[in-house]
C-alpha cells in the first residue's frame, strides 16, 4: 500500500511539473538549473479596526473566511504533509482528490453549503481543469470555523500576489532582513539560504506565489545582478498562522520584516548610503534617544561608544538625517539626528551635529587600550599612559600645542570653569602628566616655549586627571 501511494504521489508531481512551467505565478531566481523530477518521500479572530492609513493596511486587507467573496482566487500549494492527507473532494463523485494532482491549480471560491448530514462544504471551481471541488470542514458550523485563522489547507491567496505585482514590480526597496533565499530547483521548491546586508538597495524583478503561509514570493536583484527572494505574508489571508507566530525569526516573512520602500521621502544619496552598516564610535559624549520598555527616552551616550548604523532616514524638509544605531556591545538601539554637511551644522550653530565631528569610523578602540583607559575616555578624563589618539577621544582637539626647548610636547585645553588643562607627553607621544591651572590658552596659537606663568603653576595633577567639562 505504501509503495502504491509513493508511486501515485510521484506521478502526480511529475504531471504538475510541466503545468507549473507555463504558470505565470511560478517564478524563480535566475540561474537556477532545470533538474529531473524527484520523487517525494512518503513520510515526507480579528476585530474590525478603523480604516487603515498605512501602505500595508490600505492595500492588503486581511480577509477571514467570514469575509470571503465568491470569485476570490487561490492556488493549491501543498506541503509534504498535504501530499498524503488530501484536502479536496470531487463535487460530483465525492471522492478524495490527491493534493499532488491539484498542485498549482487555481481555485475560485464559490461559497459554502450546509449539508443534510450537518457537515459544511466550502466550495471551489478549478480554473485549471474546469471541475468543481469542495473542502469539508472538520467540525462545527461555518460561522464557528470562519472566525478562527485555520482557513483551508494548501491554498495560497492570489489576491495578495496580484496586488503586489501591481504595486511593487520594478520598485526599488531596501533590505531589512539579513537572511533571504535563492532557488536551487527549476522544477521544484528547493532553495538555499543566502546572507545579505541590511539596507541594501534592490529592485523587484519578479513576483509570484510562495507558500500557503507566506503567499507572495518577491524576487529582487541587487546592483551586481544577484537575485534572491523572500516569501512573505502581505495580508495573512488564509495563512493558517496567528499574528504572534510572525515574531522572532518569522518576522522576516512579513513584507516590512524583509523590505522597506525607498521613495522620494526616504531616498538617500549614494554617498550617504555608503555609511549604512558601517561601524562607528562617538568622539564626544552626546545626547541620543533610545527605546526601552516601550518608550523613547533621551539618554547621554559617553565617548568611545561603538555603534553599527542600521538605518538612515532623511528628516523631511531639512538637510538632517535620523540614524538608527545599534550599540556593538549591548545591541541596544539608539537614534540620533545628524547632518553630513559641516556647513549646515555651523549655520545652525550646532557644530556637533556634523557626522564627521561627532563620529569616527571603526570601533575607535585599539587592541592595546586598557579597561582603565577606556573608562577614562568615556568619562572625559586624561590619565598617564594615554596616546595622543586616546587623548583626542577623551577631550577632543587641543586649543594649542606647545613644544618646549627640551622637545616636550604639551597640549592646552580651555575648560568651562576657567581652568586651563595641560597635557604633557613624553618623547614617545605617551601622556606623562595631566593637570590644570587658572587661565585660558590663546586659540590655536603654537609657541616654542612654555609661559612663565605655567612654569610657576602649582596646580598640576599627576594622577587621575579631570574631565573637560
Amino acid at each position: 500500500m505504501i509503495k502504491r501511494m509513493f508511486f501515485l504521489v510521484t506521478m502526480a508531481v511529475a504531471m504538475t511539473t510541466a503545468m507549473a512551467q507555463d504558470n505565470p505565478y511560478i517564478v524563480k531566481t535566475k540561474g537556477v538549473k532545470k533538474t529531473a523530477v524527484k520523487a517525494v518521500a512518503a513520510n515526507a479572530d480579528t476585530d474590525k479596526d478603523a480604516e487603515p492609513t498605512d501602505f500595508m493596511g490600505k492595500n492588503f486587507r486581511y480577509y477571514s473566511m467570514c469575509d470571503w467573496k465568491e470569485g476570490m482566487r487561490f492556488m493549491v500549494i501543498p506541503e509534504k504533509y498535504d501530499l498524503l492527507v488530501n484536502t479536496f473532494r470531487d463535487a460530483v463523485t465525492n471522492e478524495e482528490v490527491s493534493s499532488a494532482r491539484l498542485r498549482y491549480s487555481i481555485m475560485e471560491y464559490r461559497g459554502y453549503e450546509n449539508m443534510a448530514n450537518g457537515r459544511v462544504h466550502v466550495r471551489f471551481f478549478c480554473d485549471t481543469d474546469n471541475k468543481s471541488y469542495y473542502y469539508e470542514l472538520p467540525n462545527g458550523t461555518f460561522d464557528d470555523y470562519c472566525y478562527g485563522k485555520l482557513g483551508v489547507p494548501t491554498l495560497a491567496y492570489l489576491g495578495d500576489v496580484d496586488k503586489a505585482r501591481e504595486l511593487l514590480m520594478d520598485q526599488n526597496l531596501l533590505t531589512r532582513a539579513t537572511v533571504f533565499r535563492e532557488d536551487t530547483e527549476y522544477d521544484g521548491d528547493g532553495y538555499r539560504e543566502v546572507t545579505m546586508p541590511k539596507n541594501k538597495v534592490v529592485k523587484v524583478v519578479a513576483i509570484g506565489v510562495g507558500t500557503r503561509s507566506f503567499p507572495v514570493k518577491i524576487i529582487v536583484e541587487d546592483e551586481d545582478g544577484k537575485q534572491f527572494y523572500q516569501n512573505v505574508a502581505m495580508s495573512k489571508t488564509n495563512s493558517g498562522l496567528r499574528d504572534n507566530e510572525f515574531e522572532l525569526d518569522n518576522a522576516k516573512f512579513l513584507f516590512e520584516g524583509s523590505f522597506e520602500f525607498t521613495g522620494a521621502d526616504m531616498a538617500v544619496s549614494s554617498n550617504v548610503a555608503d555609511y549604512l552598516n558601517q561601524t562607528v564610535h562617538t568622539k564626544y559624549a552626546t545626547a541620543m534617544s533610545s527605546k526601552g520598555s516601550g518608550k523613547v527616552r533621551d539618554v547621554k551616550v559617553p565617548r568611545f561608544t561603538g555603534f553599527i548604523i542600521d538605518e538612515i532616514k532623511p528628516v523631511k524638509n531639512t538637510e538632517y538625517y535620523t540614524l538608527t544605531l545599534r550599540e556593538t556591545e549591548s545591541r541596544r538601539i539608539f537614534y540620533k539626528e545628524i547632518t553630513f554637511s559641516e556647513d549646515v551644522a555651523r549655520a545652525n550653530n550646532q557644530p556637533d551635529d556634523f557626522f564627521g565631528r561627532l563620529f569616527g569610523l571603526g570601533e575607535g578602540q585599539l587592541h592595546s587600550t586598557t579597561l582603565e583607559t577606556r573608562t577614562a575616555i568615556r568619562e572625559g578624563r586624561v590619565i598617564p599612559g594615554m596616546t595622543e589618539e586616546e587623548v583626542e577621544l577623551a577631550v577632543g582637539e587641543p586649543v594649542s600645542k606647545i613644544r618646549d626647548s627640551n622637545g616636550i610636547m604639551e597640549w592646552l585645553y580651555n575648560r568651562s570653569n576657567g581652568v586651563l588643562l595641560v597635557v604633557q607627553f613624553n618623547e614617545d607621544g605617551i601622556v606623562k602628566k595631566a593637570g590644570g591651572r587658572a587661565g585660558k590658552a590663546s586659540g590655536g596659537a603654537k609657541v616654542t616655549r612654555r609661559t612663565a606663568a605655567y612654569q610657576n603653576s602649582s596646580q598640576r595633577l599627576t594622577g587621575n586627571g579631570t574631565p573637560l567639562q
